[in-house]
């Protein structure tokens, strides 16, 4: 069996993440062609640096035996940590280690700063929804025509919070941009 372990990702997975994210927006039955096409445009490698300085546990890699196979990618929403994509590579899809990211992400993020862990999910999509259920999500609310005019299951776990303030979002203005270029010509 494999020794199961997680990380948060740094500035040389990037390629990586994108790469295998883009490939599961575009293989996903279970969105519309306008849902995919927003999503790979959002979720870009400027948005995934802009993740990664905030909290490079936004972007946590799941690896077996040391080799990463798999992602989740998350981000602050008003108070909350949104579950944006999780997702198991191709190569591993075999193993337990999207059962495995479940437990890990709630771990990392409950007694921490948010009230809440929360991700939309289409109400086909079966094997979502067991699996967050089976971790402790539950669903709230179906949201009629809420993404380009398509139904989606809101989820949610409600954490402990335990430090103050809130994050404010994703953006991380221009003295984060500066300093993720600086990052970027000194290697950090």
């Amino acid at each position: 069996m494999a020794e199961m372990t997680i990380r948060p990702a740094g500035r040389a997975d990037i390629d990586l993440v994108h790469h295998e994210l883009m490939d599961v927006i575009s293989t996903s039955p279970f969105y519309s062609e306008r849902f995919k096409a927003h999503e790979k445009g959002r979720l870009d490698k400027v948005y995934l640096q802009n993740l990664l300085a905030m909290d490079p546990w936004h972007i946590m890699i799941m690896c077996a035996d040391g080799v990463p196979g798999g992602a989740m990618v998350s981000g602050p929403e008003f108070g909350a940590v949104f579950r944006y994509w999780s997702w198991v590579f191709p190569s591993h899809r075999q193993t337990k280690l999207g059962m495995f990211g479940m437990r890990a992400f709630d771990q990392h993020w409950d007694n921490n700063r948010f009230h809440k862990a929360f991700t939309f999910v289409r109400p086909d999509n079966e094997v979502a929804r067991m699996l967050l259920r089976r971790y402790g999500y539950r669903e709230t609310a179906l949201l009629e025509q809420h993404i380009f005019g398509e139904d989606y299951l809101l989820i949610e776990k409600f954490y402990t919070k335990a430090e103050d303030g809130y994050d404010s979002g994703v953006n991380v203005g221009r003295l984060g941009r500066l300093r993720n270029s600086i990052r970027g010509l000194v290697g950090g």
